[in-house]
């Protein structure tokens, strides 16, 4: 029978919620529905349903995003919502992580502009790094807009008002249907082509979302991108921003605003030349007198009246300081010389020849040393061996033999006793000079002494 294989709840909704993390159509996602069952909990997220007709979703938006809107989430509410869909273990449920939530209403339009928006901010367009710097004092001044609108007049009386030397050179572009973007965009390459123009206000009075759309487009974006003439964008909107004024190097609330940005007020200039000429002329003035009161210091020094006495005072510590040097170069170099010496002497003391001797007499006294201890040694050993060897003498078998004893074997067993010994056995009987091979015909039992 085939074993079966399980695996635990915990493990199969850990299996789930991986598939949901893996899956891009998931992770960011727009959604619209109908906010049902809202709680706000008292650490700031909502949790809440979002249903239609035909199905609902758990979801929760919490406050680090909740923060960003500018509504208060109710039941009934129409909404879109940008997110990501995930599993909550715990409960084994999926809902969606809100991160943006905007009332319904907006529709195609805002979903485009957020999606074009996050396309082009994660390329760094909109970085500030790219953006290029406003001339202070612009020659000529380049506009893209409708030659017919409020804008362009607003701009050009604002330019003659305020710096009536700048020349304005009008592009005139489609701000308004389906061929407002190519001709925006063909506007700005073409003022690129242009030598001469030092800055570009791009833009329109204000209107509706669809009204201002061009300004949302991707072409816009990435010409006016490409640009090398720094633009100033001038939509005529307070409140929200297009994707123009985030491409743009400033942004400005309406064209007059631009305009003014643009150039500088040339009555603020001409106080601005009459104040520093002002204060040039007083610093000229306080600085001729400074440098009067000075010559005339310097005519009733010492050195104007009596230059010989000076020159002579220095002739007299130029002497001086010789001397010095002098007496001050002799002493450190008998301090040195002393120093010489003293270390001459130190290394004669220190000279290996002596210590080479001292070490030679040391080692002769050690071998000297060393063999008579090494003569006391070996005739003690050899006493102590001779002593021993006549231990061993005397209690050597052959010793015994030699008074007349002998040893008896049977079998290459030595007998000490008769009764290890039966009749007929052939023992060998060890003497001194020899060995014999001898029958027992007879035993004969002694009682030994003791």
């Amino acid at each position: 029978m085939t074993e079966l294989k399980y695996v635990t709840v915990t493990a199969l909704t850990k299996y789930i919620k991986r598939k949901f993390n893996v899956d891009p159509h998931l992770q960011d996602i727009w959604v619209k529905g109908e906010l049902s069952n809202v709680k706000i909990h008292s650490r700031g997220h909502v949790y809440f349903t979002l249903k239609d007709k035909g199905a609902r979703i758990q979801a929760v938006m919490f406050a680090s995003q909740i923060r960003h809107l500018k509504f208060r989430p109710e039941d009934g509410m129409k909404v879109l919502i940008r997110g990501e869909i995930s599993v909550y273990e715990p409960s084994g449920t999926y809902q969606i992580y809100a991160k943006e939530m905007q009332p319904d209403g907006i529709g195609s339009l805002y979903l485009a502009y957020e999606e074009l928006k996050r396309k082009l901010d994660g390329e760094g367009i909109f970085d500030s790094k790219h953006k290029k710097k406003i001339p202070a004092y612009p020659e000529t001044v380049g506009v893209i807009t409708s030659p017919t609108g409020a804008a362009i007049r607003d701009i050009l009386s604002t330019i003659k008002r305020r710096y009536p030397i700048c020349k304005v050179v009008l592009l005139p572009a489609l701000v308004q249907g389906v061929e407002a973007s190519n001709s925006i965009a063909k506007q700005i390459e073409r003022a690129n082509e242009i030598r001469g123009i030092d800055v570009l206000i791009v833009g329109r009075g204000g209107g509706s979302i669809e009204e201002l759309w061009a300004f949302n487009e991707e072409i816009v974006a990435r010409q006016m991108f490409k640009s090398r003439i720094p633009i100033i964008s001038a939509v005529g909107h307070e409140t929200d921003y297009t994707i123009a004024d985030f491409v743009a190097d400033l942004r400005a609330p309406t064209p007059t605003a631009a305009a003014e940005l643009a150039v500088p007020n040339y009555k603020d200039l001409i106080d601005r030349i009459t104040e520093r000429k002002v204060r040039l002329h007083r610093n000229f003035k306080e600085r001729i007198k400074l440098e009067k009161e000075r010559l005339k210091r310097l005519q009733k020094s010492y050195a104007f009246k009596y230059p010989k006495q000076l020159y002579q005072q220095k002739e007299q510590q130029l002497d001086l300081t010789l001397e010095r040097f002098h007496r001050e170069a002799n002493r450190y170099l008998k301090t040195k010389m002393d120093q010489l010496q003293m270390v001459d002497q130190r290394m004669i003391g220190l000279h290996p020849k002596d210590r080479i001797n001292r070490l030679k007499e040391q080692r002769e006294t050690l071998h000297r040393k060393l063999t008579r201890e090494i003569e006391l040694l070996l005739r003690q050993k050899q006493a102590a061996f001779q002593t021993e060897l006549s231990k061993l003498n005397a209690l050597s078998p052959l010793k015994v033999m030699e008074r007349g004893y002998s040893l008896v074997y049977k079998e290459n067993e030595l007998m000490k006793s008769v009764q290890n010994v039966n009749l007929e056995d052939v023992i060998e009987v060890k003497m001194q000079d020899g060995k014999l091979q001898c029958e027992v015909i007879r035993i004969k039992e002694e009682p030994v002494s003791e």
